[in-house]
């Protein structure tokens, strides 16, 4: 038996509109600003539940993320951050 599908639930679902784009938060610090001991910088990358945000929710560059990233699992590693 074939499935009944209707032109009218597609045009419901695409809308025309164009999304709002996210804020882009302001880089105002060097990369060498990025260390594990720097755990009030580390906590505003990271989540309540102490997951990493990807980069397109930071806005930061490509090697600004990776040592973020990385100053991140150190300062779990030592306890500082969640």
């Amino acid at each position: 038996m074939p499935r009944k599908t209707s032109t009218d639930d597609k045009k419901k679902r695409r809308s025309n509109t164009p999304r709002t784009p996210r804020p882009k938060p302001k880089v105002d610090f060097t990369i060498d600003t990025i260390d594990f001991k720097n755990t009030a910088l580390l906590r505003q990358f990271v989540t309540e539940n102490g997951r990493l945000l990807p980069r397109k929710y930071t806005g930061l560059p490509a090697q600004y993320q990776r040592r973020l990233s990385t100053a991140i699992k150190r300062a779990r590693q030592m306890l500082l951050v969640k």
